[in-house]
């Protein structure tokens, strides 16, 4: 680091970059080498090793001391793990980057000044969605993004990819809980939603981080569980805001029978899921294409998406 590199790292608050692995080592090199790369450089990498069995450790520990490494003794859900790393946590903000995904080298130094209003709990951005065969898309093509008092827009239609987030440790603190042990696949939602009940958002546009999807990955390989943690989801937050049930609960209606009906689709049960829709078709966009696309095999309408995500990029 420089001297004039240290200088700024003086006077900016630390970011603590929450890394949670398990059996990481195909994408941790890259998704690691990703943090080092920022142009803000006041940050350090709180590395919580969930009992990987692979060479994760092996690669983690090859880093310098901004990479600070803990493992756990046995597997834990990754909520759980993901509490464990924030409790060594030592930033005034916390950022998330899974040992799969990757961000852009400008990240911090555009989200980060985002602070500046102090009634900002959580900054987020644009993010890129991509896989194994380069096909991609970014989140803002099918999501309307928001700024400021966002709680019913983030329960209407749910915008907001982990690694692009970057919360207010004070905004976290202020919580009942940290994330959701109870959730499999939703905790993070769950977390920044609550945030988003107190507290503003703000956001940049660029696309500042990208989520890699493939097969091994929860949401892939647990999709199911989907609707079942939203209605549990809803039980929750009926019973934390008084005012939830009158105001907010039919939002999060129409995501609990979105996200069933999207399996029953996947799992060649169109009919059900045209069903599981019927009340909710008209209730937002997503709701909308999912009925109709359900008038053809999953497959097909995959394929024909495919195909016109290649043509559309030349």
């Amino acid at each position: 680091m420089t001297a004039q590199q240290s200088k700024n790292s003086a006077i900016r608050p630390l970011v603590s970059v929450i890394m949670n692995c398990l059996n990481c080592e195909k994408y941790l090199k890259e998704a690691i080498d990703s943090v080092y790369a920022q142009t803000y450089r006041n940050w350090e990498i709180i590395f919580w090793d969930n009992a990987s069995t692979d060479s994760s450790a092996e690669i983690a520990k090859k880093y310098d001391k901004r990479l600070r490494y803990f493992r756990g003794e046995e597997t834990i859900p990754l909520g759980a793990a993901r509490n464990k790393a924030l409790e060594q946590a030592k930033g005034e903000f916390i950022a998330f980057l899974d040992g799969d995904d990757l961000w852009m080298p400008e990240k911090l130094e555009k989200q980060v000044p985002l602070f500046n209003d102090p009634h900002v709990g959580l900054v987020y951005s644009d993010v890129i969605i991509f896989n194994s065969y380069n096909d991609k898309f970014r989140l803002s093509d099918r999501f309307t993004f928001c700024r400021g008092m966002c709680f019913p827009q983030l329960l209407k239609n749910y915008f907001l990819s982990i690694p692009s987030v970057i919360i207010r440790k004070t905004a976290l603190d202020q919580e009942i809980e940290w994330f959701d042990q109870s959730f499999n696949l939703i905790e993070d939602l769950d977390l920044f939603i609550r945030i988003g009940y107190s507290w503003k958002l703000d956001m940049c546009r660029d696309a500042l981080a990208k989520y890699r999807v493939h097969k091994s990955s929860c949401t892939s390989t647990q999709g199911n569980l989907f609707h079942r943690e939203h209605i549990i989801l809803l039980e929750k937050y009926c019973k934390l805001w008084p005012d939830f049930l009158a105001k907010y609960s039919n939002l999060l209606k129409t995501q609990i029978y979105y996200w069933r009906a999207s399996y029953l689709w996947k799992n060649k049960r169109a009919k059900e899921a045209r069903d599981c829709l019927s009340h909710f078709k008209f209730k937002n966009f997503n709701s909308f294409l999912l009925y109709l696309a359900s008038f053809f095999p999953h497959v097909y309408v995959c394929g024909v998406l495919a195909k016109f995500g290649k043509v559309a990029r030349g």
